[in-house]
């Protein structure tokens, strides 16, 4: 085994769990598995893995990730979701980096992202990069509630070898997650609303909402190629662009819920 922590924050997912825990057991020197107050049996599936079991509830995203890689005991931590595999050449890369001297602080890998069981490879899909790679006393998230920044304290490198990403089961899936990130950016911003109104209003203000919307689907569904997947890509482009439309409807209306509540 390697000296490397792989940590996985995970809530209701014992349909997929063991799939991601097998493709790191007998790898990795260690599994850590935190818990967001499961309902099904994710704790016990976790439980035929590792004894570092942790349950926390999910509150601000970049906290939670950050406390949890704290429960990591080796110097290198990869971050792991319970619809994601590691695949051989993958495993084979990081075995290099975190065994040698490396001068970064953090690594990318590229992920195959996958609608049920077909691979997206356009519109922006692949290889969609992203740090899963990072050693523990130099990086963090920033304490944000939804697509926290990056902090880390030195430079970011690539590595070779592709993670298999189970993103949605299906359509279904796709529509009730863009409805839960959806509600997460409401709240962002309507919490910058109070703060800075000006900057809110303009970021979700209907005409900027407007161009985001058009700017998004023509993005990914012709600068990105996604037209490439065919109907599959063209649904992607076409959610991926209402993004902004659900959470502009959220935030405008917390502010009016709010507004009636202010007044006597």
């Amino acid at each position: 085994m390697i000296p490397l922590s792989v940590v996985l924050i995970v809530k209701n997912e014992e349909s997929r769990l063991a799939r991601a825990l097998d493709s790191v057991k007998g790898w990795a020197g260690e599994i850590v598995v935190v818990d967001d107050e499961s309902t099904d049996k994710t704790r016990e599936i976790a439980a035929r893995y590792t004894d570092k079991i942790f349950v926390r509830k999910m509150d601000v995203e970049g906290t939670h990730r950050n406390w949890s890689y704290q429960k990591a005991s080796n110097p290198w931590i990869f971050s792991l979701d319970a619809d994601e595999v590691l695949t051989p050449e993958l495993k084979e890369s990081i075995t290099k980096t975190v065994t040698n001297s490396t001068e970064h602080v953090a690594f990318t890998v590229p992920r195959r992202n996958h609608i049920g069981n077909y691979w997206v490879k356009w519109s922006g899909q692949y290889p969609a990069r992203q740090i899963k790679l990072m050693l523990k006393d130099k990086f963090k998230w920033a304490n944000e509630e939804v697509h926290p920044r990056a902090l880390p304290e030195g430079t970011c490198a690539h590595l070779d070898g592709d993670l298999l990403h189970y993103t949605y089961r299906d359509w279904g899936d796709f529509i009730n997650k863009l409805n839960g990130q959806t509600t997460l950016e409401a709240r962002k911003w309507h919490r910058v609303y109070k703060e800075k109104p000006f900057k809110a209003w303009w970021k979700v203000f209907w005409g900027h909402l407007i161009w985001r919307m058009v700017d998004r689907f023509f993005r990914l569904y012709i600068g990105k190629k996604g037209y490439r997947d065919g109907y599959v890509g063209f649904v992607f482009a076409t959610f991926a662009s209402v993004y902004w439309l659900f959470t502009y409807a959220k935030f405008w209306e917390l502010v009016k819920n709010e507004s009636s509540l202010s007044r006597p």
